[in-house]
């Protein structure tokens, strides 16, 4: 089963897919859009990006406040599930992704890609930290569920 990651921020949307067997993930593109309000093209092109990788399942970057708060950006991003879910019809699972902005700059850096060419892949390297933080998090839980049994 495929999974898409996203991370989404207010002119953008980081895209991340899985492998088909659910172990990594991989960042596909950056979905741009001039006004932050304006999700028609956004969510059509998750859509024909759901279609082409064949996706049952996305991963929603949910920005709380360090305080574990939810501010302003996670209630941009809960009405965007809403959204997905309806457009879709596919289930929306929200991953908390404190500090993978962080993250994904410093991997960036240490990666030797120039200060003015990150943003291009930041937001969609968040979404790949924010899907394989998901995937780990699934098959430890599986590894357990199936430890359990022996």
């Amino acid at each position: 089963m495929r999974l898409m990651g996203l991370d989404y921020g207010s002119k953008t949307v980081g895209v991340a897919v899985s492998d088909p067997l659910g172990l990594t993930a991989q960042g596909v593109e950056t979905v741009w859009r001039k006004q932050e309000n304006k999700l028609r093209q956004t969510l059509a092109r998750i859509e024909e990006l759901i279609s082409e990788y064949q996706v049952e399942r996305i991963v929603l970057g949910y920005p709380k406040n360090m305080n574990n708060t939810i501010g302003e950006r996670a209630v941009k991003s809960l009405e965007f599930k809403e959204k997905l879910e309806k457009r879709t019809g596919l289930p929306v699972v929200m991953w908390d992704e404190r500090l993978t902005t962080a993250e994904a700059e410093r991997t960036l850096m240490e990666t030797g890609v120039r200060r003015e060419n990150r943003k291009q892949y930041l937001d969609q390297m968040a979404a790949v930290l924010i899907l394989q933080g998901y995937l780990d998090r699934s098959n430890m839980m599986s590894k357990e569920e199936n430890n359990g049994e022996n």
